[in-house]
């Protein structure tokens, strides 16, 4: 499985002067821009990381989802949530020609945490032997920054201020997320259900 992103979200699109109210930046100077290349960079990996850890996209964007072989017969689950709509799904054979799936024949079924591309009816189409099956989709929550719950949104800019503020560290820890973002996406992540030892019968 291979997923990529297809367009990248445009600088005006993020909270820049959001960002700079956020961190009590001055303005009104000659020099109020000289660091936007640098906040705007730590705005991207603010959205990328908390992207990463609730399993959700923010900003809405185009995406592709190159499979080998579909998850079941009759259902792929795609990857980040929730998904706007399907575009298309194309199947491509072992020397590259493609062949586009009929909407007909399949349906999105949407959801925060787990999305999915259903068969219509019956099953989704045979992919070809050492082909692959392509789906191109639209994601996330908003289209635009407005559109945001407001706890992600202020999670993004505490967490790209803990980029900026400690950006001179090289001792931080990797995944070193501060409480307070963790707390404000915690409701964002997807559930994790398992069976553990007192569930089958049996105690430590």
């Amino acid at each position: 499985m291979m997923l990529t992103e297809d367009t990248m979200l445009p600088d005006a699109l993020l909270p820049l002067a959001a960002f700079k109210a956020h961190l009590h930046l001055g303005t009104g100077f000659a020099e109020t821009s000289l660091q936007d290349e640098l906040l705007t960079g730590f705005l991207r990996a603010a959205m990328a990381a908390i992207e990463a850890r609730i399993g959700k996209i923010l900003l809405e964007r185009d995406f592709t989802l190159t499979l080998a072989r579909w998850s079941s017969a009759t259902a792929q689950p795609l990857p980040v949530a929730p998904v706007q709509l399907v575009a298309a799904i194309v199947l491509r054979d072992s020397e590259s020609g493609e062949t586009s799936v009929p909407p007909a024949q399949w349906r999105l079924e949407p959801d925060m945490q787990r999305p999915m591309v259903r068969a219509a009816g019956g099953a989704l189409p045979t992919v070809p032997p050492g082909g692959s099956a392509v789906l191109r989709f639209r994601a996330g929550v908003a289209a635009d920054w407005q559109g945001l719950p407001p706890d992600l949104a202020q999670a993004v800019l505490m967490l790209a201020a803990h980029f900026y503020e400690y950006r001179q560290e090289t001792g931080l820890g990797s995944g070193c997320m501060p409480f307070g973002v963790t707390s404000l996406i915690e409701r964002y992540r997807g559930l994790r259900l398992s069976l553990g030892l007192r569930a089958q019968g049996r105690t430590p």
